[in-house]
């Protein structure tokens, strides 16, 4: 069948005006996409490797408890200003107090008794009765405080220097 005349039988990229600005709107739509995405796995690994800057307790001292509430090879977690300390007292009946912050992405630890170790359960991260880092992925040591028996209360402070 002849062609008519002025009609071509196969479009031409000069056919359709708008097609620049097709393509150009679909590049920015996927190129959103991949940088969103580049965002979304990079912010974990940064939040990882600078983790964030610790604030101020509010208060040099607290009463943390009495000694009849705990027995050997215990722990309670009380409050220490705005955030949450951990007071341990160990098998041995010594007293060991510290932030019950993890130093990873700030979850609540707990003492295990049955490890007698300092654990967070968000990632598994393990920490000896000073605080010291002993496993999983908290980048330092938890913050120690200093325990003073008075009578039969228990005050922990801030350690001197600190």
């Amino acid at each position: 069948m002849p062609a008519k005349e002025g009609f071509a039988p196969y479009p031409t990229q000069t056919a359709h005006p708008d097609h620049s600005t097709r393509r150009r709107f679909l590049q920015v739509l996927l190129g959103g996409g991949v940088l969103a995405s580049l965002a979304s796995f990079l912010y974990p690994v940064i939040r990882y490797i600078i983790p964030p800057a610790t604030t101020d307790l509010g208060v040099d001292s607290v009463l943390a408890g009495t000694v009849a509430e705990l027995k050997p090879n215990s722990y309670k977690i009380f409050r220490f200003g705005s955030r949450p300390g951990l007071l341990v007292l160990t098998a041995n009946g010594e007293y060991k107090a510290m932030s019950a912050t993890c130093t990873h992405l700030s979850c609540t630890v707990q003492y295990r008794p049955d490890l007698r170790q300092i654990w967070c359960a968000c990632h598994n991260g393990k920490y000896d009765l000073n605080g010291r880092n002993v496993s999983g992925p908290p980048p330092r040591p938890l913050e120690a405080y200093e325990v003073h028996v008075r009578g039969q209360e228990i005050y922990v402070s801030r350690k001197q220097g600190a």
